[in-house]
């Protein structure tokens, strides 16, 4: 065993440590690397939760891209999709595309005898997914969407309901206008609400049969008014577009959902500004700590380094056995930090006991993303960074001189 390691190890679990000065400078170190792995793993774990909670629930509402006519451009009330150069089985059969849906939207008033909203009816057909939707779902059932005559049910979210007072079973009108002519009426039973945290989605949408909005826009019976397409992993957005893109025909887009909300997006980036700032000042808390440790363990060893000069140990032997100890000091912290940390996460993640304002942050509750490759890396970076900022302070050591050593005291 090399020299170096063999001594740090025998000082750094000496009984002797446990009655001086050494058992206080051991117990700060080891506390501020726990709280600076503590901090760092709810900052980056809650941090890249919430980003990919946003984007996740965002991306299963309206696809992770959907393809338009350029005749909608941003209006509520979609154009024909134009079929001539649209190839949506082609769409379908790329690796990275998990499923599509059709749909067409329409705007409207849902009217009670006391209050009114405005919305947005999104008309799905006999393709959409349900079983993707049901993570959304709060109360009721999702009706099953057949495009055979006309489904009257549809799901509301949780805000329209509440400001209509309107639950599952209940009935509810529907007004839709349409220029030069007399406004559409169309009776709804609610059979469920859903409830996405994302405002600009809960605050407009109901679901409802294709059907109804093809009879109100004038649609033929096989035409839709845009296609939402799923992907696998919602990282591979920005890759699968271009493809995409060259499938649809020059008379429609493609609109990724980053690019149809980007005040949404906007705010999820802020994320990578706070996660990167608090990480960089826990890390300088940790190394300040750790160094300051490391100087006065050097001060209160001063005896012993030159002991260890006089027998023959060379600076840069005795620089090592400090940078060890020091680390090795480090170790339980880390080790607690961790256990402490991922346990207070996995409780997070299992029973979300941390509640949040939807209106603020979309999501009701704080999002756990326990990545082990950002865990792991968490306490090997902060290691490795203490590791390396010790090297300078450790040559302190080649400036005490053996025979003043011996005689500190």
């Amino acid at each position: 065993m090399k020299f170096p390691i063999y001594f740090s190890k025998k000082i750094a679990f000496s009984k002797d440590n446990k009655n001086n000065l050494s058992r206080v400078i051991v117990f700060i170190g080891r506390l501020s690397v726990a709280l600076g792995i503590i901090v760092s793993l709810v900052t980056v774990s809650t941090g890249l939760g919430s980003k990919k909670a946003i984007k996740n629930r965002m991306a299963d509402f309206v696809g992770h891209i959907s393809v338009k006519s350029t005749k909608s451009n941003s209006s509520y009330n979609s154009s024909v999709l134009h079929q001539e150069g649209l190839n949506v089985k082609g769409i379908k059969n790329l690796s990275d595309v998990s499923n599509t849906q059709s749909y067409a939207t329409v705007s409207g008033i849902l009217r009670t005898e006391e209050n009114f909203a405005g919305v947005i009816l999104k008309g799905v057909a006999k393709d959409f997914d349900a079983e993707r939707f049901q993570s959304f779902m709060v109360a009721g059932e999702v009706p099953k969407f057949t495009e055979e005559g006309y489904n009257n049910q549809v799901i509301l979210s949780d805000k329209i309901a509440n400001d209509l007072h309107l639950k599952p079973k209940d009935s509810i009108v529907a007004i839709f206008s349409k220029e030069d002519q007399q406004p559409i009426y169309r009776k709804f039973e609610i059979s469920g609400i859903y409830k996405t945290d994302i405002k600009m989605i809960d605050d407009l949408f109901i679901i409802g049969d294709i059907n109804h909005v093809r009879k109100i826009q004038d649609m033929a019976k096989t035409e839709v008014g845009g296609v939402d397409i799923f992907l696998k992993d919602s990282d591979d957005m920005d890759a699968v577009y271009p493809t995409i893109e060259k499938l649809i025909g020059y008379k429609n887009y493609a609109e990724k959902a980053t690019d149809k909300y980007p005040q949404i997006v906007d705010w999820i980036n802020i994320f990578d500004t706070n996660i990167g700032l608090i990480i960089t000042i826990m890390l300088i808390v940790v190394v300040i700590n750790i160094i300051m440790v490391l100087l006065i363990l050097i001060i209160e060893r001063t005896n012993s380094i030159g002991m260890l000069k006089t027998l023959g140990a060379t600076n840069g032997q005795i620089r090592a056995i400090f940078i060890n100890y020091t680390l090795l000091i480090m170790i339980p912290g880390l080790i607690m930090g961790n256990v402490i940390g991922l346990g207070f996460l996995v409780l997070q993640k299992i029973f979300g006991f941390i509640k949040l304002n939807p209106e603020n942050y979309y999501v009701s509750t704080v999002p756990v993303d326990l990545n082990p490759v950002y865990i792991l890396g968490i306490s090997v970076g902060i290691l490795a960074i203490s590791a390396f900022a010790l090297i300078l302070p450790s040559y302190l050591i080649s400036k005490i001189s053996p025979v003043k050593a011996i005689k500190y005291n």
